[in-house]
């Protein structure tokens, strides 16, 4: 496994994160313990989640991982721990009191024991703001943000889906008061989704920050889906099914996927490698839902695209352009 600097600080963070999305909904607990050793096994150290995450009941998923790491053998101290802040904990339909969500300090105080108590650490390594607070002034965060740091509950603080203006804003307001500011942002790129690469990645390079793609696979419309669908193997779902209603997309992904079937490579890890080859990306998230889709994530980071493959996928996939080249003169 490779190891790269978490944007401008010195903290070495793997080149595949371990997302764990998936971790309770999806994968039982026994499993999801199974997947993190294998992860850390396989120099995996840095480990995504969110206190919402585990939907019956949220939280449920950080419960999973704390349990994981108070099983001891090095665990904590051997991984990097991100979790997010930002939505209620009360799920649909439930009633939510005020102050119980986004970014106030007050909720960001009690979101932080909360997760950590699920965690069963003391103390988040990235502590993320899952969504922009449009009703919250930076200064208040970083406030609330300075008293976690003093008290060794956090150690560095990240975004999350943030727009590069608000990355530029997030740290112009730290550094008037000589703070660190936002060391990473977590936005969705990939190979079908490249919008990031106006505004988001370049804010985030500025600045240095460490990007960290989610849903590098685009919902699995990147994981060799039409040949699963052919093979009877799974049907698309989600965001990847409406995508392809759109014959237009389905034929893109078709000479994509035909593309890779030429050289002998497999569509998901290629779209996870691609990413690694992207200028300012720390790593891509792999949420592994199953052993076999966390041995193809650890592939990809070993795999070297060849360059006439990167030349046909930027055909395929052309991005935006940069900015402001992309939409004026």
């Amino acid at each position: 496994m490779e190891y790269t600097q978490l944007g401008r600080t010195g903290l070495k963070v793997s080149r595949i994160v371990l997302g764990t999305m998936n971790f309770g909904p999806h994968t039982d607990e026994a499993s999801s313990h199974a997947l993190m050793d294998a992860a850390l096994d396989a120099g995996v150290n840095f480990f995504d989640t969110a206190n919402t995450y585990g939907r019956d009941p949220r939280g449920r998923t950080e419960t999973i991982i704390g349990d994981w790491l108070a099983r001891g053998g090095g665990r904590r101290d051997k991984v990097v721990l991100a979790t997010k802040v930002y939505g209620g904990m009360g799920g649909p339909g439930a009633r939510e009191w005020p102050n119980h969500d986004r970014l106030s300090a007050l909720n960001i105080r009690r979101a932080v024991d909360a997760s950590l108590q699920r965690l069963r650490t003391d103390h988040i390594d990235l502590y993320q703001f899952h969504h922009v607070d449009r009703n919250t002034p930076f200064e208040e965060i970083w406030q609330a943000i300075d008293v976690l740091v003093a008290q060794g509950k956090v150690l560095y603080a990240g975004s999350s889906n943030f727009p590069g203006y608000k990355i530029a804003q997030a740290n112009e307001a730290a550094a008037r008061h000589g703070r660190l500011g936002l060391v990473s942002e977590q936005c969705i790129y990939n190979l079908f989704e490249r919008r990031a690469e106006m505004e988001v990645l370049p804010a985030a390079r500025e600045y240095g920050l460490g990007v960290i793609p989610w849903s590098p696979l685009h919902g699995g419309l990147l994981g060799g889906v039409l040949r699963k669908e052919a093979q009877g193997e799974r049907r698309a779902r989600g965001t990847s099914a409406l995508a392809l209603e759109d014959p237009a997309v389905r034929t893109r992904i078709g000479a994509y996927e035909d593309l890779l079937a030429r050289h002998g490579l497999e569509p998901g890890e290629v779209a996870l490698a691609w990413l690694l080859t992207r200028p300012g990306v720390t790593g891509p998230i792999a949420g592994p839902r199953t052993a076999e889709q966390l041995d193809s994530a650890l592939r990809a980071a070993a795999l070297t695209i060849p360059e006439e493959v990167l030349t046909e996928l930027e055909t395929l996939f052309p991005g935006p352009g940069p900015s402001p080249e992309a939409f004026a003169w």
